[in-house]
Protein backbone atom coordinates (compact mmCIF):
# COMPACT_ATOMS: atom_id res chain seq x y z
CA UNK A 1 0.00 0.00 0.00
CA UNK A 2 1.50 3.36 -0.97
CA UNK A 3 1.62 6.29 1.40
CA UNK A 4 -1.81 7.79 1.90
CA UNK A 5 -2.77 11.42 1.45
CA UNK A 6 -6.04 11.34 3.39
CA UNK A 7 -7.46 9.32 6.26
CA UNK A 8 -11.11 9.09 7.26
CA UNK A 9 -11.41 8.77 11.04
CA UNK A 10 -14.54 7.54 12.78
CA UNK A 11 -14.86 8.51 16.45
CA UNK A 12 -17.30 9.75 19.06
CA UNK A 13 -19.20 13.01 19.18
CA UNK A 14 -18.76 12.63 22.94
CA UNK A 15 -15.50 12.42 24.88
CA UNK A 16 -16.69 9.41 26.86
CA UNK A 17 -16.07 8.84 30.56
CA UNK A 18 -12.38 7.92 30.33
CA UNK A 19 -10.06 10.91 29.75
CA UNK A 20 -7.51 8.54 28.20
CA UNK A 21 -9.47 8.49 24.94
CA UNK A 22 -9.34 12.26 24.46
CA UNK A 23 -5.59 12.27 25.17
CA UNK A 24 -4.97 9.50 22.62
CA UNK A 25 -7.18 11.17 20.02
CA UNK A 26 -5.32 14.45 20.53
CA UNK A 27 -2.01 12.60 20.05
CA UNK A 28 -3.36 11.02 16.87
CA UNK A 29 -4.42 14.41 15.49
CA UNK A 30 -0.90 15.72 16.05
CA UNK A 31 0.53 12.65 14.29
CA UNK A 32 -1.72 13.22 11.27
CA UNK A 33 -0.78 16.89 11.07
CA UNK A 34 2.94 16.16 11.35
CA UNK A 35 2.69 13.40 8.72
CA UNK A 36 0.82 15.72 6.31
CA UNK A 37 -2.08 13.26 6.12
CA UNK A 38 -5.37 15.06 5.54
CA UNK A 39 -8.03 14.26 8.14
CA UNK A 40 -11.50 13.51 6.78
CA UNK A 41 -14.08 13.21 9.54
CA UNK A 42 -17.67 13.96 10.53
CA UNK A 43 -17.26 17.73 10.80
CA UNK A 44 -18.23 18.19 14.45
CA UNK A 45 -16.66 20.53 16.97
CA UNK A 46 -17.59 18.45 20.01
CA UNK A 47 -16.43 15.25 21.63
CA UNK A 48 -13.52 13.26 20.28
CA UNK A 49 -14.28 14.60 16.81
CA UNK A 50 -13.57 18.16 17.95
CA UNK A 51 -10.42 17.11 19.83
CA UNK A 52 -9.14 15.29 16.75
CA UNK A 53 -9.83 18.16 14.35
CA UNK A 54 -8.31 20.78 16.66
CA UNK A 55 -5.15 18.75 17.27
CA UNK A 56 -4.67 18.08 13.54
CA UNK A 57 -5.11 21.76 12.70
CA UNK A 58 -2.77 22.87 15.50
CA UNK A 59 -0.11 20.52 14.09
CA UNK A 60 -0.42 22.18 10.68
CA UNK A 61 -2.56 19.49 9.10
CA UNK A 62 -5.41 19.82 6.63
CA UNK A 63 -8.89 18.91 7.89
CA UNK A 64 -12.06 18.28 5.90
CA UNK A 65 -15.35 17.77 7.73
CA UNK A 66 -18.51 16.31 6.22
CA UNK A 67 -21.73 16.99 8.11
CA UNK A 68 -25.44 16.63 7.31
CA UNK A 69 -27.56 19.77 7.42
CA UNK A 70 -29.65 18.37 10.30
CA UNK A 71 -26.56 17.75 12.47
CA UNK A 72 -24.92 21.13 11.89
CA UNK A 73 -26.43 22.49 15.09
CA UNK A 74 -26.55 19.26 17.12
CA UNK A 75 -22.87 18.43 16.54
CA UNK A 76 -21.89 22.09 16.39
CA UNK A 77 -20.20 22.08 13.01
CA UNK A 78 -16.54 23.03 13.29
CA UNK A 79 -16.05 26.47 11.73
CA UNK A 80 -12.23 26.44 11.66
CA UNK A 81 -11.70 23.63 9.14
CA UNK A 82 -9.95 23.85 5.81
CA UNK A 83 -13.20 22.63 4.28
CA UNK A 84 -16.65 21.90 5.69
CA UNK A 85 -18.88 19.94 3.32
CA UNK A 86 -22.58 20.14 4.18
CA UNK A 87 -24.70 17.29 2.80
CA UNK A 88 -28.37 16.36 2.97
CA UNK A 89 -28.28 12.97 4.71
CA UNK A 90 -26.23 10.56 6.81
CA UNK A 91 -25.96 8.27 3.79
CA UNK A 92 -24.47 11.05 1.70
CA UNK A 93 -22.14 11.96 4.57
CA UNK A 94 -20.72 8.45 4.73
CA UNK A 95 -20.34 8.21 0.97
CA UNK A 96 -18.59 11.59 0.68
CA UNK A 97 -16.22 10.70 3.53
CA UNK A 98 -15.50 7.42 1.74
CA UNK A 99 -14.80 9.16 -1.56
CA UNK A 100 -12.34 11.62 0.00
CA UNK A 101 -10.33 9.03 1.97
CA UNK A 102 -7.49 6.71 1.05
CA UNK A 103 -7.92 4.67 4.26
CA UNK A 104 -10.00 4.49 7.46
CA UNK A 105 -9.25 4.47 11.18
CA UNK A 106 -11.70 3.65 13.95
CA UNK A 107 -11.19 5.33 17.32
CA UNK A 108 -13.47 5.09 20.38
CA UNK A 109 -17.08 6.05 19.81
CA UNK A 110 -20.66 4.91 20.17
CA UNK A 111 -23.29 3.39 17.91
CA UNK A 112 -22.70 5.95 15.15
CA UNK A 113 -19.05 4.91 15.04
CA UNK A 114 -20.13 1.26 15.02
CA UNK A 115 -22.48 1.95 12.10
CA UNK A 116 -19.69 3.58 10.09
CA UNK A 117 -17.23 0.81 10.97
CA UNK A 118 -19.51 -2.05 9.98
CA UNK A 119 -20.47 -0.35 6.74
CA UNK A 120 -16.90 0.32 5.62
CA UNK A 121 -15.80 -3.24 6.49
CA UNK A 122 -18.86 -4.67 4.71
CA UNK A 123 -18.13 -2.58 1.61
CA UNK A 124 -14.61 -4.00 1.61
CA UNK A 125 -15.97 -7.53 2.08
CA UNK A 126 -18.22 -7.01 -0.96
CA UNK A 127 -15.28 -5.82 -3.05
CA UNK A 128 -16.61 -2.27 -3.33
CA UNK A 129 -13.27 -0.88 -2.14
CA UNK A 130 -9.78 -2.06 -1.27
CA UNK A 131 -8.89 0.75 1.12
CA UNK A 132 -7.23 -0.17 4.44
CA UNK A 133 -9.32 -0.17 7.62
CA UNK A 134 -7.64 -0.01 11.04
CA UNK A 135 -9.39 -0.40 14.39
CA UNK A 136 -7.55 1.19 17.31
CA UNK A 137 -8.14 -1.04 20.34
CA UNK A 138 -6.38 1.28 22.78
CA UNK A 139 -6.93 0.10 26.34
CA UNK A 140 -9.13 -2.71 25.00
CA UNK A 141 -11.93 -0.31 24.03
CA UNK A 142 -12.97 -2.28 20.93
CA UNK A 143 -12.29 -5.77 22.34
CA UNK A 144 -16.02 -6.55 22.62
CA UNK A 145 -16.44 -5.64 18.93
CA UNK A 146 -13.51 -7.84 17.92
CA UNK A 147 -14.96 -10.69 20.03
CA UNK A 148 -18.37 -10.21 18.41
CA UNK A 149 -16.87 -10.47 14.93
CA UNK A 150 -15.03 -13.64 15.99
CA UNK A 151 -18.34 -15.00 17.35
CA UNK A 152 -19.99 -14.48 13.95
CA UNK A 153 -17.11 -16.42 12.37
CA UNK A 154 -17.31 -19.32 14.85
CA UNK A 155 -21.10 -19.44 14.42
CA UNK A 156 -20.69 -19.79 10.65
CA UNK A 157 -22.34 -16.49 9.68
CA UNK A 158 -19.11 -14.79 8.60
CA UNK A 159 -16.23 -16.33 6.69
CA UNK A 160 -12.77 -16.34 8.27
CA UNK A 161 -11.54 -14.00 5.52
CA UNK A 162 -13.22 -11.17 7.42
CA UNK A 163 -10.09 -11.08 9.57
CA UNK A 164 -8.08 -9.95 6.53
CA UNK A 165 -10.35 -6.96 5.83
CA UNK A 166 -9.17 -4.84 8.75
CA UNK A 167 -6.21 -4.53 11.06
CA UNK A 168 -6.33 -4.09 14.82
CA UNK A 169 -3.68 -2.03 16.60
CA UNK A 170 -3.32 -1.13 20.26
CA UNK A 171 -2.01 2.42 19.92
CA UNK A 172 -2.66 5.43 17.68
CA UNK A 173 1.03 5.51 16.76
CA UNK A 174 0.54 2.16 15.02
CA UNK A 175 -2.23 3.28 12.62
CA UNK A 176 -0.16 4.74 9.78
CA UNK A 177 2.44 1.93 9.86
CA UNK A 178 -0.39 -0.66 9.79
CA UNK A 179 -1.96 1.06 6.78
CA UNK A 180 1.39 1.02 4.98
CA UNK A 181 1.63 -2.77 5.31
CA UNK A 182 -1.98 -3.76 4.53
CA UNK A 183 -2.37 -5.65 1.27
CA UNK A 184 -4.67 -4.33 -1.41
CA UNK A 185 -7.90 -6.23 -2.10
CA UNK A 186 -9.95 -6.69 -5.26
CA UNK A 187 -12.31 -3.82 -6.03
CA UNK A 188 -15.57 -3.56 -7.93
CA UNK A 189 -16.86 -0.09 -8.82
CA UNK A 190 -19.40 1.43 -6.46
CA UNK A 191 -22.90 1.65 -7.94
CA UNK A 192 -23.79 4.91 -9.64
CA UNK A 193 -25.59 7.50 -7.54
CA UNK A 194 -29.33 7.61 -8.15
Amino acid sequence: MPDIASLCVYCGSSKGSDGRHAREVEKFGRLLGEACVELVYGGGNIGLMGVLADATLEAGGKVTGVIPTDLRRVELAHQGLDELVVVESMHERKRRMFERADAFAVLPGGVGTLDETFEIITWRQLGLHGKPVVIVNDGGYWQALIDLIEHTVSAGFTGPMIRDLFAVVDHVEDVLPAIATMPATAVRPLPEKT
